[in-house]
């Protein structure tokens, strides 16, 4: 089940919300949140839900463990084996195709390619048991001794499939004790419209204007190769928009569910594209997970000893892998640790001294010519893609195709440049230091909501199928 969808919007949200509120019983409340999480979850593939429950039960009794001998081998054990089980499953049901396939172009072996289907949320999911394992053992949460209420955390709807990543530290105070204020749903409910909007408005649109420039992969990115310079960095940045509203499209409405039930998750993404240096950009963008390998790879002692560029290697190689079994996630990956160690050598203070302009310039093309990394998995076809920014696969600096599709598309162009800034929200401060204006804020506020939902769902009409893009991940 998606978010973007009719029946969730309609029907499965408010059936939900109706047996949740209707009780003041938290155990109650507790259950009906398992349950309607596990029929989300299974909705089209109850065969992994086993594949939840086993991994939630498996770091329960880890953090039970740990609770019961703190500080002696059973708790490493305990650790060693959430990080054995946890990345085991991820591998086999992410990685064993890939694996298998670079072997055989290796050895020449010709094993058979295994098609395993992946898991939705797999990647999420198993990176929230394996930061609560690791956290009760370092001490900085205590241990769920409760296994629904543990199971509620793992499971939560809201941010199950695509992130973001809720640590336990986050939430464990409100599994136990949380309400829900008037508050807390008039601002749920406008974050779920907007990360709505977000996504069909904006996201949805863009996506068909990259596909026109670039092509996909069942068409084989064939449109590439007939590309001009121009239209290859436009739809360059298209990309980038379109991965942006998508993504922070879901996390908004995770976040706006999650508020509407009494939870409050971290933000996931704070305007990435107002950055000056890269490391500022992954300060911005997706938040939940290099946070996650800031605070449980970067420090891993490698042959014995914490190795400063060695351990952001191994970040950065593992974020790339992290978003696909594909070299081209590997390659993007090493792409962003390699200039976040050129500002590392730089230095902050002389990396703050560069021009405004000049550094939005950089950061800009670093950015926008890494969504293109992403977004090509075809290796030959990205090798085509780098080709045609600089005009080296024979084709034209600019060309009517490119053209028209700009102009039909320039307003859509215009809101998502508007919207990827922070710029509402100063207006709407702005407005709100005024005496007497919040109130006609407000009300101009209820009638956007209103216009949203109502645009985003005739938009819902005609199209049935609307995951999003962090689901394959």
């Amino acid at each position: 089940m998606v978010f973007a969808d009719l029946f969730f919007l309609y029907f499965f949200l408010p059936v939900c919300l109706i047996c949740y509120f209707i009780t003041r019983s938290a155990t109650i409340r507790n259950l009906v949140l398992i349950v309607f999480s596990m029929v989300f979850y299974a909705w089209g593939e109850p065969v992994w839900v086993a594949i939840l429950l086993v991994s939630a039960l498996v770091d329960y009794v880890n953090g039970r463990i740990i609770e019961k001998h703190p500080d002696g081998a059973p708790a490493r054990l305990a650790v060693a084996w959430s990080l054995v089980f946890n990345l085991g499953i991820l591998f086999g049901f992410k990685y064993t195709g890939f694996f298998v396939e670079n072997l055989n172009a290796v050895t020449g072996l010709g094993l058979t390619v295994p098609k395993i289907r992946l898991p939705i949320g797999i990647s999420f999911y198993t990176f929230q048991t394996i930061s609560y394992t690791i956290d009760c053992y370092w001490g900085k949460v205590k241990p769920q001794k409760n296994f629904l209420k543990f199971l509620m955390y793992v499971s939560l709807f809201p941010q199950l499939v695509a992130g973001p990543i809720v640590r336990y530290s986050t939430i464990a105070a409100e599994i136990e004790d949380r309400k829900t204020t008037i508050k807390d749903l008039s601002e749920g409910f406008s974050r779920i419209i907007l990360g709505l909007g977000k996504k069909v408005l904006i996201a949805n649109s863009l996506s068909t204007v990259v596909t026109s420039l670039f092509g996909d992969s069942d068409s084989g990115y064939e449109a590439i190769n007939s590309l001009s310079v121009l239209g290859t960095w436009y739809g360059a940045v298209l990309v980038g928009l379109w991965y942006y509203f998508d993504f922070s499209g879901y996390s908004d409405i995770a976040i706006g569910l999650g508020r509407i039930f009494g939870f409050h998750f971290d933000e996931n993404f704070k305007y990435p594209f107002v950055c000056k240096t890269i490391s500022e950009f992954w300060q911005r963008w997706h938040i939940s997970l290099s946070s996650f390998f800031r605070d449980y790879v970067l420090y891993i002692p490698i042959f014995g000893k914490r190795r400063k560029y060695g351990g952001l290697f191994l970040v950065w190689f593992l974020t790339g892998l992290w978003h696909g079994a594909s070299w081209n996630f590997v390659i993007w990956g090493l792409y962003y640790g390699l200039f976040i160690m050129m500002e590392m050598l730089i230095g902050k203070k002389r990396m703050k001294k560069m021009p405004v302009p000049l550094a939005h310039i950089y950061t800009k093309l670093v950015i926008f010519l890494g969504f293109g990394i992403f977004y090509f998995e075809d290796l030959p076809q990205l090798g085509r893609f780098f080709k045609a920014l600089v005009g080296l696969n024979g084709n034209p600096v600019a060309d009517a195709y490119t053209a028209n599709i700009f102009m039909g598309n320039i307003f859509l162009f215009i809101a998502a440049i508007v919207f990827s800034l922070p710029i509402i929200p100063k207006l709407r401060e702005k407005a709100f230091a005024k005496p007497g204006s919040s109130y006609i804020f407000q009300s101009a506020g209820v009638i956007c909501n209103a216009l949203i939902l109502l645009a985003s769902s005739l938009l819902l009409l005609n199209n049935t199928n609307n995951p999003f893009l962090y689901f394959r991940f």
